[in-house]
């Protein structure tokens, strides 16, 4: 049964939920999990989602990068801070970005205890499968919660040769299926299957003991996880083909912003209500 508050008991303290209690998903009421990179956005999706993940995606959707690469471990704890802070039910975690774990166990060790202590995160997320599970072990080992990253791993774009969904050959399938075992053996807490043919992400569910939580994989994954900006309309017209927009924010902000100009250039704002005036007797 889920443990996510309904919009009629939010106003009540809500338990954080813990890296365990997302592990005890496994097979139960799939996750909902939203990505979120300020106070604002994570105040507006806590009560609903049983994780935050404070992605390296923002450096695409908040900064207007290409890709995820340039995004640094500061900035990455800066938005940590900021979500954890105004959230008080989801799991929050938080992305390691690029080139801050993958030189050796002991600098991701280094990277993740300063993320968790200078957010107040509860876990880190890494993207890797097989190569990285000595790194996943090391971590786990030493009281650092690790959600892992397979499929399509954005962090190697440049090696993977673009944004394309992986598990077409049976090469690159076997790879996956490869990859989500090591994370698992090594400890992870859950693991983000991306952009993967969807039989390919159902039979790595159904080989690892962790909860799989789909972006572009299977309805058949123990969770869902999208970036929130892409469902709300706010990332522009060209969207990846697994997301679904609920809503269309983006015409709404122009159209409230045409009015405001139109109403600036024409002296009808600011009106009466919105001034001050020196009070009559």
């Amino acid at each position: 049964m889920s443990t996510t508050p309904t919009s009629t008991d939010r106003t009540k303290p809500a338990k954080r939920l813990t890296p365990p209690d997302i592990a005890a998903h496994k097979g139960q009421t799939p996750l909902v999990c939203l990505t979120a990179y300020s106070a604002p956005m994570a105040r507006l999706l806590d009560g609903h989602v049983d994780v935050l993940l404070v992605g390296d995606s923002l450096g695409m959707v908040v900064y207007g990068a290409d890709s995820t690469l340039a995004v640094r471990l500061d900035t990455m704890i800066d938005h940590g801070r900021a979500v954890a802070g105004a959230s008080r039910h989801a799991c929050v975690v938080v992305d390691l970005p690029f080139a801050s774990y993958q030189e050796s166990p002991q600098q991701a060790f280094r990277n993740a205890a300063r993320v968790l202590a200078e957010t107040g995160a509860a876990a880190v997320k890494l993207e890797g499968g097989s190569e990285m599970a000595e790194t996943i072990a090391f971590l786990a080992a030493r009281g650092v919660p690790v959600m892992g990253h397979v499929g399509l791993t954005p962090q190697a774009v440049n090696a993977l040769g673009g944004f394309r969904a992986r598990g077409r050959d049976a090469a690159e399938a076997d790879k996956v299926l490869a990859d989500a075992r090591a994370v698992s053996d090594a400890g992870a807490f859950a693991l983000v299957i991306e952009g993967t043919l969807e039989d390919v992400a159902r039979e790595a569910t159904r080989a690892v003991t962790i909860p799989t939580i789909g972006i572009g994989a299977a309805a058949d994954c123990d969770g869902q996880i999208l970036v929130t900006e892409d469902l709300l309309g706010l990332s522009g017209p060209r969207v990846p083909r697994f997301v679904k927009r609920y809503a269309d924010l983006g015409s709404a902000v122009e159209e409230a912003a045409a009015r405001y100009a139109t109403e600036v250039r024409s002296r009808a704002f600011p009106g009466p209500d919105q001034l001050y005036r020196k009070r009559s007797g």
